[in-house]
């Protein structure tokens, strides 16, 4: 596709649209110039099939296949900016790779993320997107997300991507002393996005907003 090589974008991707975006953002609260910085240079559109690339710079989520959804750009800021602001960011999991683009804003932010995905079709075109832009510092697994990636672990920071009934304990357990898990929370009516942080054996949680995200499944999808 030709929009997967232009990354400056043209028309209603190009560099105006995601300026608008970036105003609806920090019109919504987000104040970390970091995380803002790096949501404008993130060229949207190539993580989107062709026929809705024109659409990337909109404040929506937006299907990927596999009846997953790219996320809404002011969600992907808001948890970016709640881990960023509040701690190290050296080694991040992200659960739930989905097309790569959560994982290419963390990327650019945290020395290493780790990331997980359990649709295999989607982990490779996620891998194809992320190569594209040139992030390095990303190690991909095609797996159950809700067990994390206990070899890999602890991790400064945990984003999940996808909603879990319930916190999944796995992904607790592999927080440091110190670190934050981002998560959605409920069913399909109500999710709370809730920031938790380890503190020894304490765990210290808050909710920061409602929110809407495909549910957290279990097992592998190889086609």
């Amino acid at each position: 596709m030709n929009n997967k090589l232009n990354l400056s974008g043209i028309g209603m991707t190009s560099q105006r649209t995601r300026e608008r975006l970036l105003g609806r953002l920090m019109d919504q609260g987000i104040t970390s110039m970091e995380v803002l910085d790096v949501m404008r240079s993130t060229p949207r559109h190539i993580f989107l099939d062709e026929a809705l690339s024109h659409r990337a710079y909109e404040d929506v989520a937006l299907p990927i296949g596999h009846n997953q959804t790219i996320s809404q750009p002011y969600v992907v800021a808001r948890m970016t900016e709640a881990i960023v602001k509040s701690g190290s960011v050296s080694r991040v999991l992200e659960i739930g790779t989905g097309c790569g683009y959560q994982t290419a804003i963390i990327a650019r932010l945290a020395d290493r993320v780790f990331t997980v995905e359990r649709i295999k079709p989607l982990l490779e075109r996620a891998r194809k997107n992320l190569r594209t832009l040139g992030l390095r510092n990303i190690e991909f697994k095609h797996d159950d997300g809700s067990l994390g990636w206990e070899q890999r672990g602890p991790f400064d920071a945990i984003i999940t991507t996808a909603a879990p009934q319930r916190v999944p304990e796995e992904l607790l357990q592999q927080l440091n002393d110190g670190g934050r898990l981002v998560i959605p929370v409920g069913g399909d009516e109500s999710q709370e996005l809730r920031l938790i942080q380890r503190h020894g054996d304490e765990f210290e949680e808050r909710v920061l907003e409602m929110v809407r995200f495909v549910p957290l499944l279990f097992g592998q999808v190889q086609h």
